[in-house]
């Protein structure tokens, strides 16, 4: 696995599992995969096929019940390969992406979705008491409460 030593230092918000439809273009060929899971902060994109570490892409992220597509930027944080499944350092090939915000991109339209989609996913109140658990990790310098990963390392989606 890549760039795995520290992931779970570097991961800093809470998850909720999720698959939803995600499509990006990568060296004019166009991919459909799925995430694994969803954070305020990035998601993780299940492939065979994950881009290098360091590429910037965008991506539309297809959600039940809207109009159209999210179009986010995002980075490639880590990356699980195939290779690394098969030795068992990883449990499924796929990448990290930190959803990466810039002039003009909806920041606050992407955080009200994916929040939307974590309540729809773990319930309000487990939400709310992994949030407010989260939330007093921070306060007292902690690690932030909630995260727990199926990828080795403990990570399972970008920043």
């Amino acid at each position: 696995m890549d760039d795995a030593s520290d992931a779970a230092e570097r991961r800093n918000e809470l998850r909720a599992p999720i698959e939803l439809k995600v499509e990006y273009k990568r060296l004019n060929a166009f991919f459909a995969d799925y995430t694994k899971n969803i954070s305020r902060g990035g998601t993780f994109i299940k492939t065979s096929k994950p881009l290098p570490i360091g590429t910037e892409f965008l991506f539309k992220l297809y959600v039940p019940h809207l109009e159209k597509a999210l179009e986010i930027h995002g980075e490639v944080q880590w990356i699980v390969t195939e290779a690394d499944v098969t030795v068992g350092t990883g449990d499924e090939a796929g990448m990290g992406i930190r959803f990466v915000y810039g002039v003009g991109i909806p920041r606050d339209e992407v955080l009200r979705t994916v929040e939307k989609l974590m309540v729809d996913s773990l319930g309000q109140r487990l939400y709310t008491r992994l949030m407010d658990r989260a939330k007093d990790g921070e306060q007292t310098g902690g690690q932030t409460g909630g995260q727990t990963g199926g990828q080795t390392g403990g990570k399972d989606g970008g920043a």
